[in-house]
C-alpha cells in the first residue's frame, strides 16, 4: 500500500517543478513544452540525481530520500524557506499515532477563561476545544454544532464567517487553507483528516481551487479586519502559542490593534 506520506511528497514536488519557469532555473525557454515548468529531467539534472529516482520520488513510491536529496531538490526547485522546511517534513516516515482529539488542561481552560481579550485553543486538526466569553461575543462558537466548531469549517463553510471578515475574507481563508496544508500532507493517511479535507473540498469550491495550487505556510501572528454586526468595524492583532503541556494545542489571543500616537 503506497505510504500517504509519500504520495503528498510526490504531489509537492510536482506542483513546485510546474510552477518553475525554465529561464529561472537557467535553462533556454524556447524548447517546445507540452505542459508548464520544468521536465521531470530536467529537475533531476539540476539536483544531480538519477531521473528513474526522481520520477519514482514524484509518483510517491515509498523510497526513503537521503537530507542531501532532499537539500539538493529544494536548490533546483529553488524553494523558499516555508516549502523547503516543508519537503523535509515530507520526506521524514509517517510512523505517526492517529490523531485523537485535543484534551484542554484544567489549567490552561480556566487561564483563557480568566482573559478580558478574545482567546481560544485548537488542536492539531483545528478543532476549537475551548475559548473564552470574550472570544464567544465575536466568533459564536457556543452557536455552532459540535462537529461545526473548527476553524477552517467555520471561515470557509459559514456564510456568518463571511459576513464577519467582509472585504478580507479571500486573504484570510487562503492564508489559513495554506496553513493547513503543511499540517494536513504529515496526517494525510489519518481518517479524521481525510473526512475534513473531503468536507472542505466538497462544499467549498474556493477551497478546491487554492488547494489545487499547493501553497504552504506556517502559522504566523499578524491582523485581522473584522465586520461584527452589533460591536462594527474591529481591527485586531493575533497571536498564536503551543501549550507545553500539550503541543498539539495553539492558543489564540485577540487584541484590538493599537492606536498610533
Amino acid at each position: 500500500m503506497q505510504d500517504p506520506l509519500r504520495k503528498q511528497l510526490g504531489d509537492f514536488l510536482r506542483a513546485r517543478r510546474s510552477a518553475l519557469k525554465p529561464e529561472d532555473a537557467g535553462l533556454s525557454p524556447t524548447r517546445r513544452r507540452r505542459t508548464p515548468g520544468l521536465r521531470r529531467e530536467e529537475v533531476a539534472e539540476l539536483a544531480g540525481i538519477g531521473v528513474d529516482w526522481y520520477i519514482r520520488l514524484e509518483q510517491g513510491r515509498n523510497i526513503n530520500p537521503s537530507a542531501a536529496t532532499i537539500d539538493a531538490l529544494a536548490n533546483a526547485l529553488q524553494l523558499d524557506q516555508e516549502d523547503r522546511m516543508h519537503l523535509r517534513l515530507l520526506s521524514q516516515t509517517s510512523d505517526r499515532p492517529a490523531y485523537s482529539r485535543g484534551i484542554v488542561p484544567d489549567t490552561a481552560r480556566r487561564i483563557i477563561e480568566a482573559i478580558d481579550q478574545p482567546a481560544y485553543i485548537t488542536d492539531l486538526r483545528w478543532d476549537v476545544c475551548a475559548w473564552n466569553a470574550a472570544a464567544e461575543e465575536i466568533l459564536a462558537f457556543g452557536r455552532l454544532d459540535a462537529a461545526d466548531r473548527n476553524t477552517l469549517i467555520s471561515i470557509l463553510l459559514n456564510p456568518h464567517a463571511r459576513k464577519l471578515f467582509g472585504e478580507s475574507w479571500e486573504a484570510e481563508a487562503r492564508r489559513m487553507v495554506a496553513e493547513f496544508r503543511s499540517t494536513f500532507d504529515l496526517w494525510a493517511h489519518d481518517p479524521a483528516f481525510v473526512e475534513l479535507f473531503n468536507r472542505l473540498h466538497k462544499g467549498s469550491p474556493e477551497f478546491a481551487t487554492w488547494w489545487a495550487a499547493h501553497d504552504v505556510g506556517t502559522v504566523k501572528g499578524g491582523t485581522k479586519s473584522l465586520s461584527h454586526p452589533r460591536l462594527g468595524a474591529l481591527q485586531i492583532e493575533y497571536a498564536s502559542f503551543q501549550l507545553n503541556d500539550n503541543p498539539a494545542l495553539k492558543l489564540v489571543i485577540y487584541a484590538p490593534v493599537a492606536k498610533k500616537h
